[in-house]
């Protein structure tokens, strides 16, 4: 999986962020995690191609998430985009869809499916199972935990030759089938291959306080993208409106041992202090990235 952050600011654009967009890219299709007003035109500085995208995934429904989605779903078709599209998001979401296309008289040349989802719901989606959980925001807001495919296990090529098995196509079937033979004798394969090795897990969340439904979207975690409006010291003014400070994500990354730890959501009020928030960040969780606008992380090969 590789993300590619398009808005990483909060509330509203600035100079330096857009706001919230998530692009997430599979092996051979695109996701999206929220699309706030102008995303599809930080698009055009990428290589994110808008056709490639079969998702999208909505934490909220304020503004700053979703006012890109329905300019984005229509240029997607006036793009030639014909592959079906599935947006998911809270209650809501599609009467709001539905009105804004039909007020505005907009068409959509591809299949378009508004999925409402509620909190412990999961979905497979493009070979990867997403757990969706209700945050704590003044607002619903939701996160994600999204897991990878297994890969599978490498065979263990000594035990194999130890039959006076010699390499060549046999070798593929032994990976593959769960029984092989062998000069008329079965074997079961799994006694000369490893463990399927786990996908690889991400946590994204919406925005959110402390909570305990963020903590079981982050535990182990390999990549946990993290709310941090607001510097530690005005902590207030985070739960007054509903988010996250920066020890508050580096709290729950550590918590949770999450591999990684990206924080995005950030006020402007940051701008030219941006040396000083990630000190904040990284001396309390050295594995941590603050978040620019088409910062670039890949997850696994």
């Amino acid at each position: 999986m590789k993300l590619q952050f398009l808005g990483t600011g909060s509330g509203m654009p600035s100079k330096q962020r857009n706001v919230s967009g998530l692009a997430i890219d599979l092996p051979k299709v695109t996701w999206l995690i929220d699309c706030g007003e102008g995303t599809q035109h930080q698009m055009l500085y990428t290589k994110i191609k808008p056709r490639k995208v079969t998702a999208v995934w909505v934490t909220h429904l304020h503004g700053d998430h979703v006012f890109g989605l329905p300019g984005f779903l229509s240029t997607r078709s006036a793009l030639d985009g014909t592959d079906a599209v599935t947006v998911y998001g809270p209650k809501g979401l599609k009467k709001w869809l539905e009105a804004t296309f039909r007020i505005t008289g907009s068409h959509l040349g591809y299949e378009l499916n508004v999925v409402e989802f509620t909190d412990g719901d999961t979905f497979e989606q493009d070979g990867h199972l997403v757990t969706v959980r209700k945050l704590e925001h003044r607002f619903p807001s939701y996160g994600f935990r999204i897991n990878g495919p297994e890969k599978p296990g490498t065979l263990c090529v000594d035990r194999v030759r130890a039959l006076g098995i010699p390499s060549g196509p046999i070798y593929k079937t032994i990976k593959e089938e769960e029984r092989f033979e062998y000069e008329g004798k079965w074997y079961d394969s799994k006694e000369y291959v490893t463990e399927p090795i786990p996908g690889k897990v991400v946590a994204i969340l919406g925005d959110t306080t402390p909570c305990e439904n963020a903590r079981i979207l982050a535990e182990g975690a390999d990549l946990l993208v993290h709310e941090a409006t607001f510097m530690e010291n005005e902590q207030p003014l985070a739960r007054k409106y509903g988010h996250s400070t920066t020890r508050e994500a580096t709290a729950l990354a550590k918590a949770c041992s999450v591999g990684k730890l990206i924080v995005t959501h950030i006020s402007a009020r940051y701008v030219g202090r941006e040396e000083e928030f990630e000190r904040e960040v990284v001396s309390d969780f050295p594995s941590s990235l603050v978040a620019t606008d088409f910062l670039e992380y890949t997850v696994g090969d």
